[in-house]
């Protein structure tokens, strides 16, 4: 993760709050998250809730229909 990302508030995840880990030990998990772009901004999701709705992300549902 750059070290413009680190610590900024949108660096939890849109569906359940987890924090992405800000420790450069930490990489391979930090790859993990998904980015989700809408409207000009960026939304990210925990690799739990990312693979919880993959489907969702992939037809393009909206957020309200998870």
């Amino acid at each position: 993760m750059s070290e413009q990302t680190a610590g900024r508030p949108d660096d939890t995840c849109g569906r359940c709050g987890a924090r992405r880990p800000a420790d450069p030990d930490s990489t391979l998990s930090a790859l993990a998250w998904s980015a989700q772009h809408e409207r000009g901004t960026v939304r990210w999701l925990c690799p739990d809730c990312a693979r919880k709705h993959v489907r969702d992300i992939e037809a393009k549902l909206p957020d309200e229909f998870w």
